[in-house]
């Protein structure tokens, strides 16, 4: 029997994307390995939504193309958003890479392997599927207690800078009493703590179901605990769906909504669809119906034509909303994409004001991060246990409703348990805690 070896690179949904395709493959008669000297094939689901993602997965292929002169018969593929951008060049480019698989075509990757294995011949197969959400299909979920869920593939949106609609197709939502399934059989086999997976949960549409109504539905199966989702964007963000966060005890009281600039000048530019005004809006009905909501988000600096004061308007909002947590980035020009197109969009800035940009909003957020982390002291909350700590195996680590990540002493035994904890320090991006008995 072959032995396959998976990485993953990128979001959540290539992590998603990774678990179907190895409950695939071993449909097919595969082994799935941890180990990659066991390896017979050697897959890496890609990132292409900046360019050093990119860069980071294609010189690992590079790299581990020296297996093969160890073990000729060996097989490594490329999967996900970079095999769909630039498959057949990197087929062309790289001898060690024998095939690439776009993200509409992993269906067809157990035949595509058994064709290499038997032909000794390179695959691309990179067609885009419009209606194709990978339907019955039964992915093979990694040890723990968490679980990601997709409901819906592609996006519509087109923000100027982004790559994702040009390699992940349009918008598609799967039939919603197939993801409530799912749902009920990741919480009957221990994984009660469910989140769903979209490039724009908020768009999800299966008939008469939107997303709200999907969350409502979801919040009524007995074998999970808890319900958490990503991404939202802020231009499809309902008051229906706030009222079922602040109803439903399951949904937890976090919410990822990207902001990417403070400034109406950018966000047009980037093709956003909404304005500092209806984000903040947004923010003050969250806090109005969910007091103990945490927020997190996305922001970009140095986009094309960003000016100083439009970075400052950014950087001051940051520091009025005070978001617990940020992905920082600095803009990355994707081919194809209208931002990187010269006649489209003049003004590049230059990459040491990007950077110097960005180290500044870094800084900013690890302050407000520190001290909203810091106010946490004295708390007691409900956390789920998911592993031991990664620093320290005398201690466990767990997650909160609000998705922080809280290190406490314990016994193993209570890893896939909910136990209360008190917190009694913050370090950085992590709470400390101590296991209450009562």
């Amino acid at each position: 029997m072959k032995k396959f070896f998976i990485q993953t690179y990128g979001c959540q949904m290539n992590v998603a994307d990774s678990e179907m395709v190895s409950g695939l493959l071993i449909k097919s008669g595969y082994e799935l390995t941890e180990s990659i000297d066991e390896a017979d094939i050697i897959i890496f689901n890609s990132c292409t939504v900046r360019q050093h993602a990119e860069d980071r997965v294609i010189g690992r292929i590079t790299q581990e193309g020296s297996r093969k002169k160890k073990k000729p018969d060996l097989l490594i593929g490329l999967i996900g958003c970079v095999a769909q951008r630039c498959g057949e060049e990197l087929i062309q480019k790289i001898d060690c890479l024998d095939f690439a698989v776009g993200t509409d075509q992993y269906r067809y990757l157990p035949q595509i392997i058994e064709n290499c294995l038997k032909n000794k011949c390179s695959t691309v197969k990179i067609l885009q599927n419009n209606i194709e959400n990978y339907s019955n299909t039964q992915p093979l979920r990694k040890r723990g207690c968490s679980a990601f869920v997709t409901i819906m593939r592609g996006c519509n949106n087109f923000c100027s800078y982004c790559i994702v609609p040009y390699v992940r197709g349009r918008e598609r939502s799967r039939n919603h009493l197939e993801i409530l399934k799912e749902i009920e059989t990741a919480g009957n086999k221990g994984y009660e703590d469910i989140t769903l997976l979209g490039q724009n949960v908020n768009s999800y549409k299966d008939n008469n179901i939107d997303f709200p109504t999907l969350l409502k539905l979801a919040s009524k199966i007995d074998s999970i605990k808890r319900l958490r989702f990503i991404t939202s964007h802020p231009k499809d963000l309902s008051d229906k769906l706030i009222d079922v966060m602040a109803k439903e005890e399951k949904v937890c009281e976090h919410l990822h909504l990207p902001l990417q600039s403070g400034s109406n000048t950018i966000l047009e530019k980037m093709n956003r669809g909404y304005s500092v005004e209806q984000y903040l809006s947004i923010i003050k009905k969250l806090k109005n119906s969910i007091p103990n909501i945490a927020i997190t988000t996305d922001v970009m600096v140095g986009f094309p034509g960003e000016t100083e004061k439009d970075f400052l308007d950014t950087y001051n909002l940051m520091k009025k909303i005070r978001f617990d947590y940020a992905f920082t980035f600095k803009y990355s020009p994707r081919k194809g994409t209208k931002a990187a197109d010269p006649r489209v969009n003049r003004g590049q800035i230059d990459e040491s004001v990007r950077l110097e940009r960005l180290q500044k909003l870094i800084a900013l957020q690890e302050k407000i991060t520190f001290e909203k982390y810091k106010e946490q002291t004295g708390k007691v909350v409900d956390v789920y246990v998911e592993q031991k700590s990664k620093k320290n195996i005398n201690e466990l680590s767990g997650r909160t409703r609000d998705n922080k990540i809280i290190v406490f002493s314990g016994e193993e035994k209570l890893i896939g348990k909910f136990v209360k904890v008190k917190i009694y320090d913050a370090t950085g991006w992590t709470l400390k805690g101590k296991i209450q008995n009562n």
